[in-house]
């Protein structure tokens, strides 16, 4: 059947006389010269009498007021079964007027409807289309239902307009389905439906619920540039083959929980401006989000990704949550956003995340190949060689990414590169020894400058330090300021968690060659052994004499400050009670025998004087001073000196060398590479 339309339908008036004074444009009746809403009553009649049900039917323009739609329906009922039945049903650019009842009608040619007005309810539930259906451009002024409806060949709403609720729940379309362009003002309901062909919704406006709760799309869907202006539901649905969802515009919320994609899925360049919820869906093919901006969160957890290989780059100006989601296959993420969530969150293969501006959380995630959470200095470039907009950060500071938790993660595998740690927590990570940080990863530092309590004054040296101890030391007693309050659901660790944390992470940076940051973490590890609470009293003093003569061998100013003071203080007991008053004279003994022969002389020297008068002369600092300098390298000055001076030099030989070492040792640790 030819369904193209002529360029003007002929007013049914033209060859009616009388019906001049309708104005309609309503097709002439067969072998008649009005159209069925004008033919008077006895020709009416005689026409339904003559139709039988499977007729084919053409009232093109027609004005049907629901008693006339009724009546040429019943001429088509089967008698036997009680069903509507129509041949080519052609009802273009037809007006209803009433309720259009189609329900339960089988349509065994092609049904057209194209812009064919409903003002009335729309009623073509469990409707069965065996041919084409077509609705381009048609006005469903109220509510319209196709609920449980078949379409058997090709159906077309493209640029319809849905006034009102619309509903095609449990509807099946076995060939192509399209509705580009088309209209929604009220709720539409696809729930349960299924596409067994191609689904089109191309540029589709949804301006309330759309809802495509436990639809089935079996061929290719696209939904490109599609606008949903209220919530898009599409629970558990199932995409069976590729769909495109890209430019589409989601205005309120969209929502595919427990939604499957069976193939490859792109929600390329669009825009999601409220939250966006692909709770428990699975992702079996590629995952296309490139250019993507999703306005507020990006929710994925427990989400499964089988073979996708990258996800991104796209913007969030909220959090992206990938929380309890499992990647199958090697994976590169790029996400520029306010914060990325990954709270066990599983891979399966190596995995790449690439990030900027974001907040990671990763606790307990696990993985058992190489992962790496590196930031991206510059904005992501698309493959179209453009940049990835960033206009929700444009008035962040800087693009740096910091990572927010790391328990519970085994690190053997992870890789962190130029990241923030300064408030990250690490209690309770696995291997954390094995952990490889690369570039510039950052942590927090010890509070600068000297802070005033009752007595004494208290200055912190700089230093790395881990966020927990920021939490632990703000929450003691009398605690200074400067140490970061933990926030809420950040937990608290002692000394006794935060030791064996600070011994691997030394380990790590030793394992990178990197002494210096190693030593700041040993001194973290000492610290916390010192404020332990399961060490003994013993321990605990050669702890404490440790950190006060040179802070644990790390800081080179204070062991040379102890020992400036022991060298002061050795100088100052020499002159006042080491340094004799004079140099004791040798004597010489002897006998001489009577008989002659061999004399025997006795050499010897008198006991140094203790000193009396002036003890603190010139003379006697210079001595001081030169048995102090050689007591430091160990070594004797031979100076004469008094009982007192001996066990003073013997002291000072004893401690300052230790002093030195110290302070040798301290420069070393700063310094080795």
């Amino acid at each position: 059947m030819n369904t193209s339309l002529p360029p003007a339908w002929p007013h049914c008036a033209r060859r009616a006389g009388p019906a001049d004074a309708f104005g309609c444009r309503g097709i002439q009746v067969s072998g008649h010269t009005a159209c069925l809403a004008h033919l008077p009553n006895a020709e009416r009649d005689a026409y339904l009498a003559a139709l039988t049900p499977g007729d084919s039917i053409d009232h093109r323009g027609t004005t049907f007021a629901e008693p006339l739609l009724r009546a040429l329906l019943n001429a088509l009922r089967d008698p036997a079964t009680g069903t509507i039945r129509l041949g080519d049903a052609v009802f273009n650019w037809a007006i209803f007027e009433g309720d259009a009842d189609f329900r339960s009608a089988t349509f065994e040619g092609d049904a057209q409807f194209r812009a064919a007005t409903f003002n009335g309810v729309a009623l073509f539930d469990s409707a069965t289309f065996e041919g084409v259906a077509r609705f381009e451009s048609a006005t469903f002024a109220s509510a319209t239902r196709f609920g449980s409806a078949t379409f058997e060949g090709v159906v077309r709403f493209d640029l319809a307009t849905f006034a009102s609720n619309t509903s095609f729940e449990s509807a099946a379309f076995e060939d192509g389905a399209g509705f580009g362009s088309a209209t929604f003002k009220g709720v539409a309901g696809f729930g349960s439906a299924t596409f067994k062909g191609g689904a089109f919704f191309e540029s589709a406006t949804f301006e309330d619920r759309a809802e495509f709760e436990s639809a089935t799309f079996q061929a290719s869907a696209s939904f490109g540039s599609a606008t949903f202006k209220n919530r898009a539901w599409f629970h558990e649905t199932t995409f069976e083959k590729a769909t495109g969802f890209g430019l589409a515009t989601f205005e309120n919320d969209a929502w595919f929980p427990r939604a499957t994609f069976e193939s490859y899925v792109a929600f390329g360049s669009a825009t999601f401006a409220g939250t966006t919820r692909f709770d428990s869906a699975t992702f079996k093919g590629s995952v296309g989000f490139g250019s993507a901006t999703f306005e507020g969160d990006a929710r994925f957890p427990s989400a499964v990704f089988e073979t996708a290989d990258r996800f991104g780059p796209l913007m969030c100006a909220g959090q992206v949550v990938l929380s309890g989601a499992v990647f199958g296959g090697p994976v590169t993420l790029s996400f520029t956003a306010r914060r990325l969530v990954c709270r066990r969150t599983r891979w399966s293969a190596t995995a790449e995340i690439r990030l900027r501006y974001a907040t990671v959380d990763f606790a307990h995630a696990v993985f058992e190949y190489p992962l790496t959470i590196a930031a991206e200095p510059d904005p992501f470039v698309l493959t179209d060689g453009s940049k990835l907009a960033e206009t929700a950060f444009a008035g962040a500071p800087g693009p740096d990414v910091r990572v927010a938790s790391l328990r519970g993660v085994d690190a053997a595998h992870l890789v962190l590169a130029d990241v923030d740690l300064s408030v990250c927590l690490f209690t309770g990570t696995v291997h954390l020894d094995q952990l490889r940080l690369e570039g510039a990863c950052t942590f927090d530092t010890a509070p600068s400058s000297v802070r005033w309590r009752r007595w004494p004054p208290v200055r912190f040296t700089e230093r790395r330090v881990l966020a927990e101890e920021h939490h632990w030391r703000a929450n003691q007693p009398g605690a200074v300021r400067g140490w970061n309050v933990a926030v809420l659901g950040a937990g608290r660790a002692g000394p006794l968690q935060l030791a064996p944390v600070y011994r691997a992470l030394r380990k790590a940076f030793e394992d990178g060659k990197h002494e210096p940051g190693a030593a700041d973490f040993y001194y973290g590890e000492m610290e916390m052994r010192r404020h332990a609470a399961d060490i003994p009293r013993t321990e605990r003093g050669l702890l404490t004499a440790y950190w006060a003569l040179s802070g644990y061998g790390l800081r080179a100013s204070r062991a040379l400050a102890w020992l400036g003071a022991a060298m002061f203080l050795t100088v100052v007991l020499l002159m006042a009670f080491g340094l004799a008053q004079d140099t004791p004279k040798q004597t010489a003994t002897g006998t001489v025998p009577a008989d002659g022969g061999k004399v025997t002389f006795e050499i010897d020297k008198d006991d140094p004087r203790n000193p009396t008068g002036d003890r603190f002369t010139g003379e006697r600092f210079e001595k001081a001073l030169n048995i102090t300098l050689n007591s430091v390298v160990f070594r004797s000055s031979g100076q004469d000196l008094t009982t007192a001076g001996t066990y003073i030099e013997m002291t000072s030989r004893l401690t300052e060398p230790v002093l030195l070492g110290l302070a040798v040792l301290a420069v070393r640790n700063r310094v080795k590479r």
